[in-house]
């Protein structure tokens, strides 16, 4: 069974950008079937090697998928991870000691050389280096020790969709390998997501709300802090609208007093300790009298001005952010499109960014 949210007609505006959201379901599918053996024997090698740092290097949606890598890594495997800055050794030549450090890549098309330089580097400074892309044939994947394919098929329009969600399963299934996990919690995923991506009228009708905005923030905490993230760049990269992503504790450090009843303010909420620690933000948000729109379980929902609710009753914390992304990348949709604009080919961007 495919997901109902259809793929335009003819040549309308979004209509690749929709036909790929659709065809998430099936491709989480595909990966919890036929990618989960690969990753985990990728795992098992890596584990043996007893890395005693991680090191995450992205750009643009794969920073993100990148992000939410070390959440889990640094909550579930308990490791020091850090986000690397690619110019240290691309721009400035620093030649750090990587010895006994794992250097995750995660890049959809594998092809930017600042991506594939400093993943070089790394290598050359003693890194156990491995690549999570899309192109099993590309640069990044050629230079690294190992390779996650992620499997999720050609990807057309210029913002990623189901290349973020595939990046961020095969993410999960790789640091459960790591830890000796079998994966489980992420079964019922293909199922929910379904399930999620049928209800376009729904996010349709919450679109018309946001239509109008001239600037947006969304806020989150914990493992709902990359969707934040990932929500607002897709925002700005189809609707132009600026969307500015906070974690919750940093918005009440000053980035609050921007918050009014007239700028749309859109809340991530993990069912799980991230909500819990959302909480205070999200009373602070409230009685500042702001435009609360809720991601996240119904209570949440029913607490604020308008929302969208998840099926999270049953579903790990840890891989909620699969769902929370899914309504977000619609209202990105159908925002765009009730503005006039075409979500396909959004301007001035290009669907693989060579930065140096």
């Amino acid at each position: 069974m495919s997901a109902t949210y259809p793929a335009g007609e003819g040549e309308l505006p979004g209509r690749i950008m929709s036909g790929e959201m659709a065809e998430q379901p099936a491709m989480l599918r595909g990966i919890l079937d036929d990618g989960a053996p690969a990753i985990r024997a990728v795992a098992a090698e890596i584990a043996a090697r007893k890395p005693r740092f991680v090191l995450l290097t992205a750009r643009g949606t794969s920073d993100n998928a990148a992000l939410y890598a070390k959440y889990l890594i640094e909550i579930t495997l308990g490791l020091p991870c850090g986000l690397a800055s690619m110019s240290t050794t691309t721009a400035y030549g620093a030649k750090p000691d990587l010895r006994d450090v794992l250097v995750i890549t995660v890049s959809q098309s594998g092809g930017s050389p600042d991506l594939v330089a400093s993943t070089r580097a790394a290598r050359e400074a003693g890194a156990v280096t491995l690549a999570v892309t899309n192109n099993p044939d590309s640069p990044l994947a050629a230079v690294s020790e190992y390779h996650i394919d992620i499997l999720a098929g050609p990807e057309k329009a210029l913002p990623a969709t189901k290349t973020y969600t595939a990046s961020l399963l095969s993410l999960y299934l790789f640091v459960e390998g790591l830890r000796g996990g079998d994966g489980a919690a992420a079964a019922i995923l293909p199922e929910l997501a379904e399930a999620v991506l049928a209800r376009k009228d729904e996010v349709k009708a919450l679109a018309s709300r946001y239509r109008f905005a001239e600037r947006m923030v969304i806020t989150s905490r914990g493992y709902g802090y990359p969707t934040a993230k990932e929500a607002a760049l897709k925002l700005m990269e189809t609707s132009y609208i600026p969307a500015l992503s906070y974690s919750g504790a940093d918005l009440l450090h000053g980035p609050l007093a921007m918050v009014d009843n007239i700028s749309p303010v859109i809340a991530v909420v993990t069912d799980g300790r991230g909500g819990e620690a959302l909480q205070p933000v999200l009373d602070r948000l409230r009685g500042r009298g702001a435009d609360l729109f809720v991601v996240g379980p119904k209570a949440q929902v029913q607490a604020a001005s308008a929302g969208f609710v998840l099926p999270t009753a049953g579903v790990a914390e840890e891989v909620q952010p699969i769902l929370e992304i899914l309504p977000l990348q619609m209202l990105a949709y159908e925002v765009t499109i009730a503005r006039g604009q075409d979500p396909d080919a959004p301007r001035a961007l290009a669907k693989v960014t060579e930065t140096h």
